[in-house]
């Protein structure tokens, strides 16, 4: 039973294969677009290998390990990795030295760093760089779930995440990449009146803002999702349109785009500061040299805080793990799952090849920079499942792994150009939703750097709204409701 697996056999996650540090699971759905390999039946799944969802199969495998890919993998699909995502992009730097000077350095090659890179080459911004430390992909963007959705409480926040929809949805077209786009829909599942209160006004706005979701009944829910215990619910938060697609794919079509746009997205170099004259950018020094730029955009994630201080300006980011783990395959699972959250303990789940991925917070976690596994929050994975889908407690576990959130005080995102060192351009701290809001973000980074209108007012995201607030004003508070 998934009750004894994970309480007495949990060591299985930190020892297993599919639990080896994430950073190597690069692009694994590269594998999926790659010609059929041999010993795969027709009949199965495009998401898995051998009925093992192909993410968990890369993140097994030691991408930095010479040769173990391919122990791990069958050879075309060693073979179709990029170089950025083989194993000499973490030991070795590419060949050619860094240029001396950039039109602008982007420090992060995570989805957010690749989407802002993508973005200004297409709109012609020459000499564009991308810095990145190990390997596109290889920091929190590779170990998300993947979930895409417009469902939130905050108006902008809504408009990012349904901005961003448009692009998945085109994603095949541009930049040129499948992305295994899954519209599954999201449905939050709701047992307390406050949060079914909430959810009917969040609701009400998001309906205003053009996206497609409504509030169902218990019955709703059991036709949409029949996996679920349904007696003590009263409400849910339904939105078809949303779902999940692979953050692995999207790296790579927005990467390989930017570079085709002639784009420099540089592997393997570490950023050590960010150099200022008179007050204003000049450069970073890095790992293997230094670059003159006049323009510097964070797009560091969970190590944001970092390069802000580099550069002296401060941003409350703070880093928080999270884990996941994978079933093994499920009998007469039933198709097309929504993503599933039972809200009021975060416990959520999605279809993953022929089985599940996943997950839930831990409100006893830490801050920290761990990205190792435990069984700590086992139990309390336990209780969420046997309340609220007590069937899955006989599926048995196949691996798991452990990323970071980015989180800011007020669980919203931090996006703007800095007042006090001209030439600072940031869009972090997206507190779990910066995956799913990458698209649009990139645009909007391209438009600040530009000197252009935003496509969307992002002015309540800069990184001044937390001194308003220490200085007593709430006009810029916006604490985000519909948390996972």
């Amino acid at each position: 039973m998934l009750s004894s697996v994970l309480v007495t056999r949990s060591p299985c996650l930190s020892q297993s294969p599919a639990s080896v540090d994430p950073s190597s699971r690069a692009l694994s759905r590269r594998a999926e677009e790659s010609p059929p390999v041999p010993g795969r039946s027709g009949g199965e799944s495009a998401s898995t290998h051998d009925g093992v969802p192909r993410r968990q199969l890369l993140c097994g495998a030691d991408l930095f390990r010479p040769g173990h890919l391919t122990s791990a993998y069958p050879r075309p699909v060693a073979d179709a990795l990029p170089n950025d995502f083989r194993p000499a992009a973490r030991v070795t730097p590419e060949q050619a030295p860094l240029p001396r000077e950039a039109s602008v350095v982007i420090v992060g090659g995570g989805v957010m760093g690749v989407s802002i890179a993508f973005h200004l080459a297409e709109a012609g911004v020459g000499d564009v760089l991308l810095l990145e430390r190990a390997a596109l992909g290889s920091g929190s963007t590779c170990k998300a779930a993947g979930g895409i959705r417009a469902q939130f409480s905050d108006p902008l926040n809504v408009q990012l995440g349904a901005r961003s929809l448009q692009a998945f949805e085109r994603f095949r077209e541009r930049p040129g990449q499948d992305i295994d786009l899954r519209q599954v829909g999201y449905l939050f599942l709701l047992d307390m009146e406050e949060d079914v209160a909430a959810f009917e006004s969040a609701v009400s706005m998001q309906n205003d803002l053009g996206v497609d979701s409504r509030m169902v009944g218990p019955d709703e829910v059991r036709r949409l999702c029949p996996l679920v215990r349904t007696e003590d619910l009263l409400a849910a938060a339904w939105s078809p349109r949303d779902g999940h697609c692979t953050p692995e794919s999207v790296v790579l079509g927005y990467a390989g785009a930017a570079r085709r746009l002639g784009a420099g997205l540089r592997t393997g170099v570490e950023v050590l500061d960010v150099e200022t004259a008179g007050g204003a950018v000049a450069g970073v020094v890095t790992s293997h040299g230094t670059v003159r730029t006049p323009t510097v955009v964070c797009a560091a994630g969970a190590w944001s805080a970092q390069i802000g201080a580099m550069a002296g300006v401060p941003l409350p980011v703070t880093p928080y793990r999270r884990q996941i783990l994978f079933t093994e395959p499920i009998a007469d699972l039933p198709p097309g799952l929504p993503m599933t959250i039972d809200f009021a303990t975060t416990f959520y789940f999605h279809g993953e090849g022929r089985g599940l991925l996943m997950g839930m917070s831990d409100p006893d976690e830490p801050a920290s920079f761990r990205v190792d596994t435990d069984d700590a929050w086992l139990p309390r994975l336990t209780d969420a499942m046997e309340r609220r889908a007590p069937g899955l407690l006989d599926v048995g576990v196949t691996g798991g792994w452990a990323g970071l959130y980015e989180v800011t005080p007020d669980h919203i995102a931090l996006i703007g150009s800095s007042t006090t060192v001209p030439g600072f351009v940031y869009a972090t701290g997206f507190s779990g939703h910066g995956f799913l809001q990458a698209p649009a973000v990139g645009e909007v980074v391209r438009d600040l750097v530009l000197g252009d209108p935003p496509v969307l007012d992002i002015a309540p995201l800069s990184v001044g709204r937390f001194a308003s607030l220490e200085a007593g004003s709430a006009d810029h508070a916006r604490p985000e409701v519909n948390l996972v």
